[in-house]
């Protein structure tokens, strides 16, 4: 790529991040916008007060015949203002750190939130989720929105400096700012390309960082605990922690010895420029073109343009830099949707539908290995379908589909004879209460739970907890309904077993009250009783609603209109009960013969 591209990339990385980020923070907080402003001229004014007071007290002191009270009169105004306005500049900027956690805050939330979002596609995909790790990284690496916004307002005050300074410079001692300006032209250079090696390297951790977080997330999830201590997993995680930790300070080593040289560089500059300073201006005060007092004046002010324009060098530097890290968040809240989102609108949203799978084939992206098989078949409203098979026959992937986590590859999924590709995606989702096998419950209170964020109607929360068998267990609690899941928060947290868990997150889904119920595998963890009167209730559990019921235990089917017996990634047989089970030579009557065996 040539130069002239990668300076357009780079305008265009740094406009897109301020054009996001800015309105942001002005919706947050326009007082921040405000105190910057004053802190800029603050800032701006500060070393002018010791360019004007110090060449008059110099020369004050030098006179042959001194008065105490013209060198007292410039001390104390030169000391004074210094203090004044030095701690007002210093107010101001505490002040604008205050505003940094609630930047950075808000930047997590963001990223949070679309996370939430983005397609389910997405969080099983290596490229996405990269993004979603360099997003984090990038909130943090940036200094956020503040980290930003300062190097952009020092732009400003650097440059109200570096016009005072020029005008003293260039009337006295012309020469000093073309020395300043060559040897600054070269040390933005080195600081030019220290900021892309930050850069570069930082794309590359991003990735050693998404494992790491992995493995350090195991080691502290409680849920892992069991199986961390039965199979002895500790070594085995902390040996990969560390083998993480290693390529990190690897990156950190690497990255480093790539910078050193050109600090080394830097450094050198420095040491040149002080000393053609000093040079320059000793000679014209030996000439006598200069005075003592406007020696030290223009030493400062050399000092001053110098740190003024290198400051502008590095604030603008530093802003490529940062926006090309928060630039990672702008490319996620930006990243391409994996579905086809339409815009019809569901017609009765409460009440049953009818499903066709019309030839639907399916393979997760990036396997080619084909799960879905020109599958076929309707449901119709208000049935009771069972999907049955071994593992890996393409049940779950089967509900996946329905549930619009992903599109088909081949074929189409119809409600009401409409593809549901055309309907609103969120209005689509709200046909459907799910239990999936590997649910998950929140370190929240039971009740909340249940409700997700809906309105609570008690009396409705307790008749779907009765429905489930669950609701003399919640009244025993400590506190009742309020009574905390799980420990982390709370000391007196309740920890439910494995078949009360699963009964509130089918209570959980019953709440929702969607016209399609879909259980997958919710009986799982129940016992033999709790499993029985769970299929007693089933009819009063969904009540007219459509529902899919998958279940590897066969004897639940005949509390089901059809069975859908998935195998070698297609439908072999469908069917009820009674004409499967009977079924010469049939999968389910052999599945079905084989666990009865274990009841019998």
């Amino acid at each position: 790529m040539s130069n002239s591209n990668k300076n357009e990339k780079k305008k265009g990385v740094v406009l897109s991040t301020l054009k996001f980020y800015l309105p942001v923070a002005w919706k947050l907080s326009k007082r921040y916008f405000i105190v910057s402003v004053i802190n800029v001229i603050v800032q701006a004014v500060l070393p002018f007060i010791d360019l004007i007071f110090l060449p008059l007290l110099v020369d004050a002191l030098c006179q042959p015949e001194r008065s105490v009270i013209q060198i007292i009169l410039y001390a104390a105004l030169m000391v004074g203002l210094d203090i004044a306005v030095g701690t007002a500049g210093t107010q101001l900027t505490i002040y604008l750190e205050r505003f940094e956690d609630k930047f950075l805050n808000y930047s997590r939330e963001m990223v949070a939130e679309r996370c939430m979002e983005i397609d389910f596609a997405l969080t099983e995909n290596k490229q996405a989720l990269d993004q979603i790790r360099k997003a984090k990284d990038g909130i943090d690496w940036s200094g956020g929105l503040h980290g930003i916004c300062v190097q952009f307002f020092s732009i400003i005050s650097n440059v109200i400096k570096i016009v005072g300074v020029v005008t003293i410079l260039a009337v006295s001692a012309p020469w000093l700012l073309l020395i300043i300006g060559v040897l600054l032209a070269v040390s933005s250079l080195l600081n030019s390309k220290k900021n892309k090696i930050e850069v570069k390297w930082f794309s590359e951790l991003s990735k050693v960082d998404r494992v790491y977080y992995y493995i350090n997330y195991e080691q502290e999830d409680i849920r892992f605990a069991k199986d961390i201590r039965l199979y002895g997993a500790a070594g085995t995680l902390i040996a990969k922690a560390a083998e993480q930790i290693k390529r990190t300070i690897s990156y950190d080593v690497d990255k480093e010895n790539e910078i050193y040289p050109l600090n080394i560089l830097d450094v050198t500059v420095t040491a040149l420029r002080d000393f053609g300073t000093y040079l320059y201006l000793g000679i014209l005060a030996i000439l006598g073109s200069i005075t003592i007092g406007q020696f030290s004046q223009l030493t400062a002010a050399g000092g001053t343009v110098n740190q003024a324009v290198q400051g502008v060098i590095f604030n603008i530097q530093d802003i490529v830099k940062r926006c090309s890290y928060a630039y990672e968040t702008v490319k996620l809240m930006d990243y391409p949707p994996y579905l086809q989102k339409g815009t019809r609108k569901v017609e009765n949203l409460d009440k049953p539908h009818e499903i066709e799978f019309r030839n639907v084939s399916f393979s997760y992206p990036n396997t080619g290995v084909q799960v879905l098989k020109n599958v076929s078949i309707k449901i119709k409203a208000g049935e009771r379908l069972s999907v049955v098979g071994l593992n890996g026959a393409g049940k779950t992937t089967f509900i996946k589909l329905l549930c619009r986590l992903y599109d088909t590859d081949e074929g189409e999924i119809l409600l009401d004879g409409v593809n549901i590709r055309d309907y609103d995606y969120d209005e689509y989702m709200k046909l459907f209460s799910v239990v999936f096998q590997d649910f998950r419950l929140l370190a929240f209170s039971v009740q909340e739970n249940v409700l997700l964020g809906r309105e609570d109607t008690p009396e409705a929360v307790d008749s779907v907890l009765e429905k489930v068998g669950l609701l003399d267990k919640v009244n025993t609690l400590p506190h009742g309904r309020d009574t905390m899941m799980f420990r982390q928060f709370e000391k007196d947290g309740v920890q439910l077993s494995g078949g009360e868990q699963q009964k509130l997150a089918i209570a959980r889904a019953l709440y929702k009250n969607a016209p399609v119920v879909i259980l997958d595998e919710p009986t799982a963890a129940l016992d033999p009783v709790a499993e029985y009167e769970i299929y007693c209730r089933f009819n009063e559990l969904v009540g007219g609603k459509t529902a899919v019921y998958i279940s590897h235990r066969l004897s639940s089917c005949k509390f089901c209109d059809r069975i859908a017996v998935f195998s070698d990634c297609t439908i072999k047989e469908l069917g009820t009960h009674d004409e499967l089970v009977h079924k010469p030579g049939g999968i389910y009557a052999e599945m079905f013969a084989a666990q009865a065996q274990y009841y019998v």
